[in-house]
């Protein structure tokens, strides 16, 4: 039987490991102490551990660490990027690590599908007109509706290829840029590949899924977002640094006609005053579209099914690896 402990931001372990989920992890893992932060560790607690079960909070892979968890092989992450606990000296050491980040790119995968869906009907134009004229306003012809309108989405990883399956259900055009796909999984999802400068142009939905790298950060700048179909709405889900807020804020006072979905800002939250908050096409929303409260149950049932196929000598589903990181959230 393996030895395992629970180390995590303590305020959300309930949330990622419920009763069920923690059962189903103990049936095939000692748990040796009672859930712990990372400043509650000691040698004496890691000396026996075999598998970490961790999440947000969780700790990171320090050469002080691995030196007093000589029998350490599996971190059972159930949240999304690893950045913050791997190191040099864990992928060294050969430390499994696996993630429950396809849980979370289904979630905001579902949230950004109600926002496209939404957004090619101008639903939230007519709320937020409606409220700042005080009655309702008159339906208008321009609305693109889904049936054949273009859905663009910058970067084809785990959220992006979960949001395409479920676009691919509304007849709609799918395109994507990202310069790290591999041509065959687009191919086989139903989406084209086109260049950055493309994708805004001609998409009526500009669908931001990237994460933020020295080349990424506030990639979209004034010049993309001028370049945007009339009427057309950018949504962001991913992260806020992705743009540069001053251009946003400055195109979208000269150009009425788009609209922006923002679930990410840079910083987050906006700062009190902000234009987003008062710009008529503009709506921003809390960071809602990963995995909130008992929905993160899911990581939790995800970690207990990686465990079990890590028990019976079976590959890992969600395994991460060291090469990937360089282009990873």
């Amino acid at each position: 039987m393996l030895n395992g402990l629970y180390v995590m931001d303590l305020a959300r372990f309930p949330d990622v490991y419920g009763d069920e989920e923690r059962a189903a992890l103990e049936k095939l893992v000692t748990i040796t102490a009672p859930p712990l932060t990372p400043a509650d560790l000691t040698p004496s607690l890691l000396a026996d551990v075999d598998v970490l079960v961790t999440s947000w909070g969780g700790p990171q892979l320090t050469a002080e660490l691995l030196a007093a968890a000589p029998r350490l092989k599996l971190v059972l992450y159930g949240a999304g990027s690893v950045r913050s606990i791997v190191t040099p000296g864990s992928w060294a050491r050969g430390i499994r690590v696996t993630t429950a980040n396809e849980v979370i790119a289904a979630s905001v995968a579902e949230f950004t599908l109600a926002q496209v869906l939404y957004a090619l009907k101008h639903g939230w134009r007519y709320v937020l007109g409606s409220r700042a004229l005080g009655e309702s306003l008159p339906r208008a012809t321009n609305e693109p509706g889904a049936n054949g309108s273009i859905v663009g989405l910058m970067s084809f990883g785990a959220t992006g290829r979960a949001t395409a399956r479920l676009l691919s259900r509304h007849e709609l055009v799918l395109q994507t840029y990202d310069p790290y796909v591999d041509p065959a999984v687009a191919t086989s999802l139903g989406v084209r590949q086109v260049s950055l400068e493309e994708l805004f142009a001609t998409s009526d939905v500009v669908s931001l899924h990237a994460p933020v790298l020295a080349a990424t950060r506030k990639v979209v700048g004034a010049e993309l977002l001028r370049s945007m179909k009339p009427d057309a709405t950018l949504i962001n889900t991913a992260r806020g640094a992705l743009i540069d807020e001053d251009a946003l804020t400055a195109v979208l006072r000269e150009r009425t006609d788009l609209f922006a979905v923002l679930d990410v800002t840079d910083p987050e939250p906006p700062l009190p005053g902000s234009p987003l908050f008062t710009l008529p096409n503009v709506v921003v929303t809390p960071h809602l579209a990963g995995t909130l409260n008992t929905e993160r149950r899911r990581h939790g049932r995800l970690m207990a099914e990686e465990l079990a196929r890590y028990v019976a000598g079976e590959a890992l589903q969600h395994e991460v690896f060291e090469a990937g990181q360089a282009r990873s959230a």
